[in-house]
């Protein structure tokens, strides 16, 4: 598949909409942070104001989804987690933004640690990035960079930065 037919090929189908991040992750540069920035805007329209129940359960549906939709893409594409998959972002932001305090700053601080632990991969999200394959192994890394992100949050909220 050459690159001018990627976005009609991957875009043919609802699975690669949704790994993609409708769109957002055939961006050519930095796909993966504008994915991350993507997800910001459903979290501050509607997940933040959901009771703990229903934003996890919108999370392991989302986990769902982005399994299918990303194990779609990388057999499309015959490649391991392939930068246009930008749904594990997505994912991972609202891991990461999981009872967030009230305020743009709590936002914009949890996007930057989920995107630093998803860059920086400490273990074990190094772990699950190189040995996990598939749609779950797409998604799981960043869960974990998510969970990462989530509990340093946390800890700087409890601590009153």
């Amino acid at each position: 598949m050459n690159d001018s037919t990627l976005p009609r090929r991957l875009l043919a189908h609802p699975a690669g909409w949704i790994a993609t991040g409708f769109g957002v992750g055939l961006l050519p540069k930095a796909p993966g942070t504008f994915g991350s920035l993507a997800a910001l805007i459903p979290w501050w329209l509607w997940l933040r104001h959901l009771p703990p129940t229903q934003y996890g359960l919108v999370l392991v549906v989302a986990l769902a989804i982005g399994v299918w939709a990303g194990g779609w893409v990388i057999a499309k594409l015959r490649v391991e987690d392939p930068g246009v998959v930008v749904w594990d972002e997505v994912l991972g932001q609202w891991i990461a933004l999981f009872a967030a305090p009230a305020g743009w700053p709590w936002m914009f601080a949890g996007f930057a640690l989920f995107r630093l632990f998803d860059i920086w991969k400490p273990w074990p999200v190094s772990w699950a990035d190189r040995k996990l394959k598939g749609g779950f192994g797409a998604m799981f890394d960043d869960v974990l960079a998510g969970l990462y992100a989530l509990g340093t949050l946390q800890l700087l909220s409890w601590a009153g930065l």
